[in-house]
């Protein structure tokens, strides 16, 4: 089976009702889909990239600047609760992307930027780096990486490399799933920058993104 099937996309991620979101804990977990009816059960594949986006508050004007949002505080953090927290804990990125600007606009008209082409030569590098590493084991990704085979291989790292994901999660900050997914994170930074192994700074930074801050 290929170990990607695709990127599912949710535009306005918290528009959807709660429980059709929370459905995507399980294949997120484990790569398949499970139907159960009352004779029968089927299982499809169903590995696939997640991306979610989603405004601020129901009106999308709150912290935008020269705007003012109409929504309450309660419909706030009602609105982005419909993500719920075990599924949050399933995603490994979380970036904040602030309105642009006329002037932010006439600028990137002009800035030298990556190409699709440069991008995408810059994932298979990634990608063929990782797969020689895993060479001999039954994956060939970052993303199939289990959580015990990662924690096994952290012990590798150099002394104290662990500790900012160490204490994050001493402190209830990071849980075990996290913990594991920031090892699987840190593990691609490290293969897109060309490093045989993560440092320590780049499970910091893996822990940054994961924490959307």
């Amino acid at each position: 089976m290929s170990p990607a099937l695709g990127v599912l996309f949710l535009e306005e991620a918290p528009e959807f009702p709660s429980a059709v979101l929370d459905v995507l804990r399980q294949p997120l977990e484990s790569g398949e889909i499970r139907i159960h009816r009352a004779n029968a059960s089927a299982t499809f594949p169903g590995r696939f990239q997640l991306i979610m986006a989603a405004n601020p508050c129901p009106c999308g004007q709150y912290g935008v600047l020269d705007a003012e949002c109409t929504c309450a505080p309660s419909v706030r953090r009602r609105y982005l609760a419909k993500i719920s927290g075990p599924l949050l804990d399933r995603i490994d990125i979380r970036l904040s992307v602030r309105r642009i600007t006329p002037a932010q606009l006439a600028i990137g008209a002009t800035a030298a930027r990556t190409s699709t082409a440069e991008a995408r030569a810059i994932v298979v590098r990634a990608r063929q780096v990782a797969a020689r590493r895993l060479c001999g084991t039954p994956w060939r990704i970052n993303a199939q990486l289990p959580g015990p085979w990662l924690r096994e291989q952290a012990r590798g790292l150099p002394r104290g490399s662990t500790a900012v994901l160490d204490r994050a999660l001493e402190r209830g900050a990071l849980t075990m799933r996290g913990y594991d997914r920031s090892l699987r994170l840190a593990w691609t930074i490290a293969d897109v920058a060309g490093d045989d192994r993560p440092s320590a700074e780049q499970l910091g930074a893996a822990l940054y993104l994961r924490r959307g801050v």
